[in-house]
């Protein structure tokens, strides 16, 4: 297995190649990456994948989704035999802990998910036949199929990658929620914290600052975990959301606004000059408004992972300068576009 295969969102190859060549390079591994435009994945080739994939902290990612090693795609499948070359493959590596099904984040994938999806029950029999996982193994087992007769075999750390197929969490939106804004604050939650540390750090009767709040995706979610909101837009906000009695409207500009009192968490979804974003986020620590935050950076057109850099090293270094340090993640999510969303976290 002498490459990592990277899911990530079509249209950012670019960036995703970047990003993890620069982080293998500081483990002092060394490669290259093979990024086709808008095919939802990178290729890293480097004869060092399993000690880098081992190395690297998922969790450092940005424009990864998900990621596995593996060596050069198995093609020519025999469409009435899929199972036997793949089983042969598999045989060569080592027992697995749980059986990931995958194809790319495109169109054409989408169009082989149901090939995926039937191809796992007979595979998954063949796995429990001829044990070849184990409920303590090291290793998540990954097939991707890009076309019918086409597929990558391949391995991941089971505790450092991410839980989900192809890195996506399955959400639905609830019919009550003002907007599909909500989804994107539950998958960064998904992606952030722990979801045994959920009812530690998203506490009911928790304070929260809402930035851009209107109509109130993301105060619909925090009013759902009992937490008190003050959704601050100049727009309206739900009707319904409002009788909850738990949210304060203030119409007033988010880049201003301060609280009265400091807040558990501020979450900001304003779309504007990600250094204008990241200046007030952190004022707000700085000035001990909040103890975490997740808010959203908009991406410019070009240089987007350089960027991305440059931002994230301002905000901690200004933390750091002021005396309140901050411990950063930041993800390109699902349900963002031109867009990375980062959670910070006041450190002891």
């Amino acid at each position: 297995m002498n490459q990592l295969f990277l899911h990530c969102r079509g249209g950012f190859e670019g960036e995703c190649a970047a990003e993890i060549t620069d982080l293998a390079a500081e483990q002092g591994i060394y490669g290259y990456a093979k990024a086709k435009p808008h095919s939802a994945h990178v290729i890293f080739v480097t004869e060092n994948a399993e000690q880098l994939i081992s190395a690297l902290d998922f969790r450092r990612l940005i424009f990864t989704r998900q990621w596995f090693m593996c060596g050069e795609p198995l093609t020519n499948l025999p469409v009435d035999d899929r199972l036997t070359p793949i089983l042969a493959e598999i045989g060569q590596l080592p027992h697995s802990r749980a059986l990931v099904m995958e194809t790319v984040d495109t169109n054409e994938g989408k169009e082989l998910s149901g090939l995926a999806k039937k191809f796992a029950t007979p595979l998954q029999r063949q796995l429990d036949k001829r044990g070849l996982q184990r409920t303590k193994a090291k290793y998540n087992l990954h097939i991707l199929f890009t076309r019918t007769d086409t597929a990558f075999v391949g391995v991941s750390p089971a505790e450092n990658s991410a839980p989900w197929p192809m890195g996506i969490p399955r959400l639905k939106l609830p019919k009550e929620s003002p907007s599909r804004a909500t989804l994107k604050l539950e998958e960064a939650w998904h992606q952030f914290i722990p979801r045994d540390q959920w009812d530690h750090q998203l506490q009911g009767g928790q304070r929260a600052v809402d930035l851009g709040a209107a109509p109130g995706g993301w105060t619909w979610l925090l009013v759902q975990r009992g937490m008190f909101v003050e959704a601050v837009d100049n727009g309206p906000m739900q009707e319904a959301l409002m009788e909850t009695g738990q949210v304060t409207h203030h119409k007033a500009d988010g880049f201003q606004f301060e609280p009265r009192k400091p807040v558990d968490w501020l979450v900001c979804d304003i779309v504007d000059k990600p250094a204008r974003v990241v200046a007030m986020v952190s004022r707000w620590f700085e000035a001990g408004f909040c103890q975490q935050a997740i808010f959203n950076l908009k991406l410019p057109m070009k240089q987007r992972y350089q960027e991305v850099q440059k931002l994230l090293q301002r905000l901690a270094e200004a933390c750091d300068a002021a005396g309140k340090p901050v411990n950063l993640r930041a993800r390109q999510l699902y349900h963002d576009r031109e867009e990375i969303t980062v959670m910070a976290q006041r450190r002891a």
